[in-house]
């Protein structure tokens, strides 16, 4: 029985495992693709696809056979003792043998191209091309798959990415100091109105911002913020200081009591018992909300498009307009992607370990 037991908890384990690796896979597959991408030449991404960077087999080009001026090529047309029309010899005939012949350009050209299909190795013709075109935003010269030379002017990334850190560096910060204050008062401190005033703020949690983006636009331009790093910091601290404030409270109100009465008795104040005591040992609840609060920020565009615009564009909206103006060139694009998502991946493995231990903080009271 514990035998039979023992067998059925593996096998589950197995296909637990199984499933999510086949999960994995499918979800990875795409991403290597556009990691490839974003390293190849422009004329390699118009002409073949990003997995023949990979051991492979493919047509190469073994001869070509020239037709003497004698020869109509409005007749049939016999080589290598196929008789065809030059549309058929276009669109091109396989020999018994294994190789492959097509026409090359049009009837004036008079050539026909041999292929052979043989394996290719890995192809290493990989470049940082495309991402200092995309980070330099200077004038961007490259082949299609025509062989003919495009020349457009890039988007300067690395200005938007500087703008991104302004916005999401103090966007981060700021509540987070504001939302720390106000968890340890509603948490510890006794005061008039506390019960309601946490109420209105959990309450908040369930108000869309978009509904409040006229209303603080039409303040800004009145006085002036509209346009300014220092007006979407303040929305940003007003949209992220809810669930801040939430989560914090959940952390700081499982802090074992006796801690803090021993603190009272030794004569330390509100304030330096929350910078001494209550901010080290909330690491983890403030590093899981700075990792959601950074995230969003990074990837906002519609609160960086109506309190920015242009003037102070951010990486999401530099990548927008850079789909817009270059949706052919996805070369580009790729990079753009990959510029983009290094400093959240950054931050988000650099404090993980605190990710789970902040969002289960107060689920369980013993």
């Amino acid at each position: 029985m514990a035998t039979s037991a023992k067998s059925q908890k593996r096998s589950q384990q197995f296909w637990t495992n199984f499933i999510l690796i086949i999960i994995s896979i499918i979800w990875l597959v795409p991403i290597l693709g556009i990691l490839i991408t974003s390293f190849r030449p422009s004329q390699e991404v118009f002409t073949s696809g990003w997995w023949t960077i990979l051991p492979h087999k493919e047509n190469i080009e073994v001869d070509r056979i020239s037709i003497a001026d004698s020869v109509d090529v409005d007749g049939p047309i016999t080589i290598e003792g196929i008789t065809a029309t030059f549309d058929e010899w276009r669109t091109g005939i396989e020999l018994d043998d294994g190789r492959f012949i097509q026409w090359y350009g049009n009837k004036r050209n008079r050539e026909l191209v041999v292929y052979d299909e043989q394996w290719v190795g890995f192809n290493t013709d990989l470049t940082l091309k495309n991402y200092s075109d995309v980070i330099g935003g200077k004038t961007i010269t490259y082949k299609d798959g025509q062989g003919n030379t495009i020349t457009r002017y890039g988007n300067n990334l690395g200005g938007a990415f500087l703008n991104s850190l302004a916005v999401s560096i103090p966007g981060t910060i700021i509540p987070i100091l504001i939302a720390a204050f106000a968890a340890f008062g509603f948490a510890w401190l006794n005061f008039p109105g506390r019960n309601i005033l946490f109420t209105i703020i959990v309450a908040l949690l369930v108000v869309p911002l978009q509904i409040a983006l006229v209303p603080i636009l039409q303040d800004y331009v009145r006085m002036g913020l509209n346009g300014t790093f220092l007006g979407i910091w303040l929305a940003h601290a007003g949209f992220g200081l809810p669930l801040a404030t939430y989560l914090l409270f959940n952390y700081i109100s499982t802090i074992p009591r006796e801690i803090l009465e021993s603190a009272y008795i030794d004569g330390a104040s509100n304030f330096t018992i929350f910078t001494r005591l209550i901010l080290p040992l909330s690491v983890p609840a403030l590093a899981s909300f700075a990792i959601f609060q950074f995230l969003w920020l990074w990837n906002d565009y519609l609160v960086a498009l109506v309190f920015l615009g242009e003037k102070n564009k951010t990486v999401t909206i530099a990548v927008a307009e850079l789909v817009g103006e270059k949706g052919q060139d996805w070369q580009l694009m790729t990079s753009a992607a990959f510029v983009s998502m290094i400093l959240p991946l950054v931050v988000f493995l650099s404090l993980q370990r605190y990710f789970v231990r902040g969002l289960m903080a107060g689920s369980v009271k013993g």
